[in-house]
């Protein structure tokens, strides 16, 4: 079974729009420096706390491991996808 990580980004709660509106897959080459910011052993450690939410020093240590802009006006987490 492939496992991947996936950072979503939701409207903050109270929004009538509960659907995702930012989705990235972390691709295999990045996973364990995100493993590390997120303070997960592996990603089985992943599966068993489920959905994280991420902070914003979380959020811009990912940024830069992936050098990609993840929005900032969303509330946003992690999970392991399989």
């Amino acid at each position: 079974m492939i496992m991947i990580l996936c950072i979503e980004g939701f409207f903050p709660d109270g929004h009538e729009n509960e659907f995702v509106q930012f989705e990235l897959d972390v691709e295999p080459e990045f996973t364990q420096a995100v493993l590390e910011v997120v303070g997960w052993a592996s990603l089985q450690a992943g599966v068993k706390d489920g959905v994280v939410d991420l902070t914003p020093t979380q959020i811009t240590q990912i940024e830069a491991i992936l050098d990609k802009t993840i929005p900032r006006d969303l509330d946003v987490c992690i999970s392991v996808m399989a």
